[in-house]
């Protein structure tokens, strides 16, 4: 068990760093220092007893990077209740599910994100506040207006809650009448909760059905924390441009929890930035670390560098020797520069880095670095420092994890990835059978993850033993869910979603005696096709949609338990 507590470590750091700039929200004219964010905890430790919310009650989260979304997820976790982050571009469906299965009494979102939730779906939340002002959005099936006529009219309104005690106004009474004196350092006071406790539920996936809550304590995250300090990862007045979604756990571990444990200032990008935002963000914040996912890193590579590269004037001068170290200080200079050139380190994690430009990466010197991990460890299993970074691994087994290598094969001695420590989960909310498929007896946790592990601990990830598919920007993508959807549309008999070069296409076995029923042309079913990957795409996550259906002759081989053999249809796009 990790000696530092994962609630001390943030009442520690509010009063280590009371003067010092914490959250700043990019391109808006908001900055925070953590005295200001330890008052506005304070603010919400208040609304949540007014909103009787008791420990380990579950409070939701969701909407886009920003100083108020990182507040209700310490005010949460710093109350002893459970928070429920969730990725904003999940669709309605799925955020109503992940709300109800998680049975959520508090909901915290977005306003924009709201407009398309339906009240009548939420069935155990009592509260819903935005996070724009934290006001009182509506008491779920309560409508505020009636409710306040009668709390004016009559002394003793019979309601679950009195939304007049949950207004700004009433809160702020509350808050001047409890530090008559002032807020100050000695007033932040936490609850007492120990590490083996619960304190977030992670949905990996948001559908129906197929949706698993990781069950997260103290602990987890407090052995990411206390890695990130001992390592000197990040330190008081670090700059960060924190960009990965916070709902995700590798930009809630790094870019935000660690971050406010060692007093680094955090600039908060809203939704996925575009290319040049995030270049001028770079620009402008001059960040000493970057937590990133390869598909930014990529993005650079083949839009500003590879066409360099190509040019027939730059092939000759690469070939010539010690000219072409010349030429390639230079492009390292400008891809230093474009990440605003105060960093000692680039941090990939998330999804596998491209070969070719992890190598060119490696020829320039540039200082990057491949980490690894899931959800189920909040999230890290194994980094290395860019100084002691092997290239093509996924760094080293972190000192707090142990990792081994599950029926290596005689011959590569490649095996599935176990792995062992504080770092793991304590198992999927509401789903023991998927727990036990996934943690042994022994607390091993089984990835899923093919590989290699060398005699100092270096990881070498080689392939996935899962269905589950890595976007490039690092989200989770499983497969069957999008399958499920697809198969009850017209025409589709059974379906096959596979990653083609960073796409979803989308293999589609016909129903064809429904087909020839309708006397439907090739072309017509193609028609009908388009359309359902059309209306596909609207009921899944943007990272989700399927970029092409293309139409199979016959039923997929099966094994004798009638599952789809998906290792021979991996390849079907390749060329």
């Amino acid at each position: 068990m990790i000696k530092e507590n994962f609630i001390r470590l943030f009442e520690d750091s509010f009063r280590k760093n009371w003067d010092l700039n914490a959250y700043t929200n990019y391109g808006e004219n908001l900055t925070l220092t953590y005295a200001q964010v330890a008052e506005e905890i304070a603010r919400l430790h208040l609304l949540f007893e007014q909103t009787e919310i008791k420990k380990d009650d579950k409070i939701a989260l969701i909407g886009k990077n920003n100083a108020n979304w990182a507040i209700t997820y310490l005010a949460t976790v710093t109350y002893g209740a459970v928070i429920i982050p969730i990725l904003q571009d999940f669709n309605p469906n799925d955020v109503h599910h992940i709300i109800n299965h998680s049975e959520s009494k508090v909901l915290f979102v977005s306003d924009y994100i709201w407009e398309n939730l339906e009240e009548s779906n939420l069935r155990t939340v009592k509260a819903v506040y935005s996070l724009s002002d934290f006001r009182l959005i509506t008491l779920v099936n309560q409508p505020i207006a009636t409710l306040l006529e009668e709390s004016e009219s009559k002394e003793n309104i019979v309601a679950p809650l009195n939304p007049g005690k949950l207004t700004k106004e009433h809160i702020t009474e509350l808050f001047d009448k409890k530090y008559s004196d002032g807020f100050h350092k000695d007033s932040v006071r936490y609850i007492d909760k120990p590490n083996s406790e619960l304190v977030c539920i992670s949905y990996t996936s948001g559908t129906t059905g197929f949706s698993k809550g990781v069950m997260l304590t103290g602990n987890n995250f407090a052995g990411n924390i206390t890695f990130g300090i001992r390592t000197k990862l990040l330190a008081p007045g670090f700059k960060l441009v924190a960009f990965l979604p916070l709902a995700h756990a590798y930009g809630c571990a790094f870019d935000f929890l660690t971050a406010t444990c060692t007093g680094s200032h955090v600039h908060f990008i809203g939704r996925t930035p575009s290319a040049k935002i995030l270049l001028n963000a770079f620009a402008e914040v001059r960040p000493n670390v970057i937590f990133c996912v390869p598909l930014i890193i990529e993005k650079i590579y083949k839009k500003q560098i590879q066409p360099l590269l190509e040019r027939p004037s730059m092939r000759w001068v690469l070939s010539i020797p010690f000219l072409d170290q010349t030429i390639l200080a230079q492009i390292r200079k400008k891809l230093i520069d474009a990440f605003g050139g105060n960093f000692s380190q680039v941090i990939v994690g998330g999804a596998p880095l491209n070969a070719e430009v992890e190598e060119f990466f490696n020829k320039i010197k540039f200082p990057f670095t491949v980490g690894y991990g899931m959800t189920e460890c909040a999230p890290l299993i194994s980094y290395s420092h860019t100084n002691d970074f092997l290239p093509k691994s996924a760094g080293k087994v972190l000192d707090i994890m142990e990792a081994k290598i599950d029926r290596p094969d005689p011959k590569t001695g490649v095996g599935e990835i176990f792995v062992r420590g504080e770092n793991v989960m304590k198992g999927y909310y509401k789903n023991e059978e998927s727990t036990k498929e996934i943690l042994d007896d022994e607390g091993w946790l089984h990835t899923g993850d093919l590989g290699t592990i060398d005699a100092n601990g270096n990881i070498f990830i080689r392939g996935r033993n899962k269905t589950m598919i890595l976007s490039a920007n690092g989200q989770n993508i499983y497969p069957e869910e999008i399958e499920a959807k697809l198969n009850n549309m017209p025409f589709v008999m059974e379906s096959l979603v596979i990653d083609s070069k960073g796409k979803l296409m989308a293999l589609v076995c016909p129903d064809y005696e429904a087909v020839d029923a309708e006397g439907l042309s090739q072309e017509q079913l193609e028609k009908v096709m388009e359309e359902n990957r059309k209306l596909l795409n609207s009921s899944v996550a943007a990272y989700e949609s399927v970029a092409k259906i293309h139409l199979y002759p016959h039923e997929f081989e099966k094994t004798p338990k009638k599952s789809i053999k998906r290792y021979l249809y991996t390849t079907a796009f390749e060329s």
